[in-house]
């Protein structure tokens, strides 16, 4: 203890807490070393623990390493415009047993895409989100092109996904994203659509069947089908249908369906318990916005269900989520009762 004293090193209780005057540093081969800046010397050992360390997995995304004039190791953060000489992994060094949280304790509804993907690297990964200019695709696709994926945003109008786009590189200058046309109310576009991905001969790991309308008054969609049932569903049935060969050969894939809740308050069979198709896509007299919504929902958790069950012995997986009740994107514009509702239910609400 004496010699501790002498040291320096009896102030810390902890036994991986540096003593005044020491600073831990990375190399570029990222072995950790320990700076004395009270008698300007360096260390490999811990000076209190004995220990060697090295940090491990790259750096995060938006990260990149660089040596000044003197050879010292720097990190510049592109994405929040800073450098600094702590090498960010250094944050994330955990016990040697820790005890891992379960999603419950780890995640909650305060959680962002970000936080859920921290740490995560998933370079060489090729993602298609449809309807993902704003809202909650938006929030993915950004979240997922910053942490090195390549992110296809499936947008109706062009001009709006080249514009998030814009956005996303404006966070970071590096993200793979494209915008490409898809209109879930044509089925010709989602069969161009698919053609002109597959003429890129790019792998596909990731579909995200995003995009939706809601409250929507009644019309019909070049197709002839009620257009609530065409873009919620049967537009992202498709659009599967078509790249299922690619998804099979990228495995593992996975697809995710974003539902809703509100599929529980609907039925799709008639009062003798048949499926009945005319629920499905209905009359102008016989549509009702919120039911025809439901009703979209619980197709798409049924589909998903059954891609799953006969993809997944192929690697390829099938999810269907809720997002989250009343979230405040621009899936309410089509009805000013609809916006009013979703801005009394905002402060109460996850946000995007």
């Amino acid at each position: 203890m004496a010699a501790l004293k002498y040291a320096g090193l009896e102030d810390t209780d902890s036994e991986e807490e540096l003593p005044p005057g020491w600073e831990e540093r990375t190399t570029k081969d990222g072995w950790v070393y320990y700076a004395n800046h009270l008698e300007e010397k360096t260390q490999w050992e811990h000076p209190k623990s004995g220990k060697r360390k090295r940090v491990a997995g790259d750096l995060p995304y938006g990260w990149e390493q660089e040596a000044d004039e003197n050879g010292q190791v720097y990190f510049v953060d592109h994405i929040n415009k800073r450098t600094t000489y702590l090498d960010p992994r250094l944050a994330f060094t955990v016990e040697d047993n820790p005890v891992k949280p379960t999603t419950r304790q780890k995640y909650d509804g305060n959680s962002t895409a970000m936080e859920i993907l921290q740490g995560r690297d998933l370079s060489g990964k090729v993602v298609i989100i449809t309807g993902a200019n704003s809202g909650i695709g938006f929030e993915t696709a950004k979240s997922l092109a910053l942490h090195g994926a390549c992110v296809i945003l499936a947008c109706r109008s062009l001009a709006r996904g080249n514009d998030a786009v814009q956005r996303i590189l404006g966070e970071w200058h590096k993200a793979k994203v494209e915008a490409m046309t898809l209109d879930l109310a044509s089925l010709q576009s989602v069969q161009h659509f698919a053609e002109a991905f597959k003429s890129k001969n790019l792998p596909l790991h990731i579909l995200i069947c995003n995009a939706a309308v809601f409250g929507a008054p009644w019309s019909l969609t070049e197709d002839g089908l009620e257009s609530t049932f065409q873009v919620n569903h049967l537009g992202h049935f498709y659009l599967v249908q078509l790249l299922e060969d690619v998804l099979r050969q990228s495995s593992p894939a996975r697809v995710v369906v974003v539902s809703s809740e509100s599929h529980r308050f609907t039925e799709i069979k008639d009062s003798s318990g048949k499926l009945d198709f005319n629920l499905l896509s209905p009359s102008k007299k016989e549509y009702w916005a919120m039911l025809a919504y439901n009703r979209s929902k619980l197709c798409n958790i049924l589909f998903s269900n059954e891609l799953n069950r006969r993809l997944s012995p192929h690697g390829v997986t099938s999810n269907s989520v809720h997002p989250g009740n009343m979230i405040y994107s621009s899936i309410h514009r089509n009805w000013w009762v609809y916006t009013l509702l979703f801005t009394l239910a905002r402060p109460f609400t996850k946000s995007m």
